[in-house]
């Protein structure tokens, strides 16, 4: 554990943060103590993983958490795998793992940035994939007791861009471990965007992931070149009602139809029909490429990424009447 850590390279915004107190964990017992050692001291308790999808405050009170639970390993299902996964391993990482073994599941999420913990909370999902349909299972610890209990999907009210995690057990829970069931049999999915196009017509695993990587690494700009927390407004959803007004008027709207009377659209077209895309202002700017990013070209704060998105926000609902909610967790400080 240390003192006035500067978490300014711990978030991909590289927004400037310092937090009062700072652990990685390495195991659940360690994870066990440094609660108990918050839990004594009163200590708020924020959780951190890559620092992909947070907006971070100047000062973080109490303890930032980052479990660096980084052990994984592989069971057999029958025609399935099971991948037992530690929070701290690289999403990434793992999904290129997996699909050079040949198991399929998660290929569509390759080059997500952040850590296995996160992924459950925001439901991760890319290319007509979630997180969801490839979960069995997440471990977690509770905050206040340091008692671990496991939770099944069907418990994890997993959504778009949502879960249990964002909800009632939001600051009352650590995710520890995943189980994600994996299948060896051939199981594709293609049809999204132009990823079929990039594809030999029996692709594997590995394809379909180093597909998936090359067309985000052509749309989205690198963290590690300019600060990002990639896609940073969720693609809303409307009624199948406003759909429809929306595409009288605009008739190349893309538009997806989720059933049950809800239609969801591309926030990023939206934001690039406001005339915004590559827009700067200050510190702050729309990415040239990708209209869904905002990117932080260094000097600037949360306070001033918060107004600029503000702005965008507007201006969409202004044009369009839909509102844009920004994807990145607001940590509270």
């Amino acid at each position: 554990m240390n003192e006035h850590v500067d978490l300014s390279s711990s978030n991909t915004l590289r927004l400037p943060c310092v937090a009062d107190y700072y652990a990685e964990p390495t195991t659940l017992d360690a994870l066990r103590a440094t609660l108990a050692i918050a839990q004594h001291q009163r200590w708020p308790v924020t959780l951190l993983g890559g620092g992909s999808n947070v907006l971070l405050p100047p000062r973080l009170t109490g303890i930032a958490i980052r479990p660096a639970l980084r052990q994984w390993w592989l069971t057999s299902a029958g025609n399935n795998v099971l991948a037992h996964v530690g929070a701290g391993v690289n999403w990434h990482t793992l999904v290129l793992n997996m699909a050079a073994r040949g198991f399929w599941g998660i290929e569509n999420l390759a080059l997500i940035p952040g850590d296995c913990g996160a992924a459950p909370v925001q439901n991760i999902g890319a290319y007509g994939v979630e997180l969801a349909d490839s979960l069995q299972a997440v471990q977690v610890m509770e905050i206040a007791t340091g008692s671990t209990r496991w939770l099944e999907n069907a418990e994890c009210a997993f959504g778009y861009r949502d879960s249990l995690f964002k909800g009632a057990l939001c600051d009352r829970v650590v995710i520890t471990r995943l189980v994600l069931r994996l299948s060896r049999q051939p199981a594709p999915k293609v049809h999204y965007g132009d990823l079929a196009s990039r594809l030999p017509n029996t692709p594997t695993p590995l394809d379909v992931a180093e597909a998936v990587a090359a067309i985000r690494q052509e749309k989205l700009p690198d963290p590690g070149q300019l600060a990002n927390a990639g896609s940073f407004f969720k693609n809303p959803i409307v009624s199948d009602q406003q759909g429809q007004a929306l595409l009288a008027r605009y008739p190349d709207m893309p538009h997806f139809p989720l059933g049950e009377g809800k239609t969801k659209l591309a926030a990023g077209w939206l934001i690039d029909q406001c005339g915004l895309k590559g827009v700067c202002e200050g510190e702050f700017g729309v990415h040239d490429r990708q209209a869904l990013v905002l990117v932080h070209f260094g000097g600037g704060d949360r306070k001033g990424l918060l107004r600029f998105a503000g702005k965008i926000i507007d201006r969409v609902q202004a044009r369009f009447n839909v509102r844009l909610e920004p994807e990145p967790r607001l940590v509270q400080g």
